[in-house]
């Protein structure tokens, strides 16, 4: 089961989570090939990452538009950790370059308007890239550590990730600290294949850091656990929605030509079709 733990220290709070689930079902729908497949994986790590700070109807899309063999990504995701996304990696021409360029992180928070942050990304320094992200744009000084382990199949032998980010008034030293104590461990992917649990994981960034005394180890407290899904929450009617925009004049058109259109869902592969008679009062007015 995919899975997400929350918790908070005197310095810091943490983040940890399995996606590897998550990702598999989403590898059942988009099958990418497995260079695709591993940054979309952490690209969905991030988002659920980031979901889990989201309150009640709040919702998040990360959104990247690069240059290169993959050109753009888009996953979204909401406070319940339900999450969705797509890639398209149609540069053929570019496959040496995996891509660089902008990403936005766009928060819906039921406000007149979303919050947009805006920063460079390079995939091949993808968790660098998002610290400087939150360093930039939100002022939180972050150490992020990503675990995507794909075969030259396309199969997901593990995918999650670590995200510690310093409270407020913290302790100057903790995150060199803690910095130090990441690069004494293992990797992500590591301890992942390795079996260790979240909680085990948790324990492990926690033990032996030592507080500002130099005498005591940081307490920490996980504050929730949650399970998370690749889960699409496309409909008929939001698609038969998006097709009236054409007009009259263009669904006229369309239906001269063709007996029916049919739309597909970009995150989950559905497939909807509908019928002339089905914009009857569109056509008729």
């Amino acid at each position: 089961m995919a899975r997400l733990i929350r918790g908070i220290s005197k310095n810091a709070r943490f983040f940890i989570t399995d996606t590897t689930d998550v990702v598999k079902e989403a590898q059942k729908i988009h099958n990418y090939d497995d260079v695709s497949l591993e940054i979309f994986s952490k690209f969905c790590t991030l988002a659920i990452l980031m979901g889990a700070t989201l309150k009640g109807e709040d919702k998040l899309t990360v959104r990247t538009d690069t240059e290169g063999y993959i050109e753009n990504i888009v996953v979204s995701t909401d406070s319940s950790g339900s999450i969705k996304g797509y890639l398209a990696n149609t540069n053929q021409e570019n496959a040496n370059e995996l891509g660089h360029g902008m990403m936005r992180i766009i928060k819906d928070m039921g406000l007149k308007e979303p919050y947009i942050g805006i920063t460079n990304i390079d995939y091949t320094k993808l968790a660098n890239d998002i610290c400087s992200y939150f360093y930039d744009s939100e002022q939180i000084p972050t150490v992020i550590s990503f675990a995507s382990d794909i075969t030259n199949e396309g199969k997901v032998l593990c995918a999650g990730a670590f995200m510690v980010q310093l409270l407020p008034n913290a302790e100057e030293d903790f995150i060199d600290k803690l910095e130090r104590k990441i690069q004494a461990i293992r990797p992500m992917n590591e301890l992942m294949k390795g079996g260790m649990s979240l909680e085990q994981i948790a324990n492990l960034l926690y033990d032996d850091m030592e507080t500002e005394d130099d005498s005591l180890v940081e307490d920490y407290e996980i504050l929730e656990e949650k399970e998370v899904k690749y889960s699409c929450d496309c409909n008929s009617d939001r698609f038969y929605k998006g097709i009236i925009t054409l007009g009259k004049e263009e669904l006229t058109n369309i239906f001269k030509e063709e007996p029916e259109i049919q739309a597909e869902c970009q995150f989950c592969g559905k497939k909807y079709k509908f019928k002339e008679e089905d914009f009857t009062d569109i056509l008729k007015n």
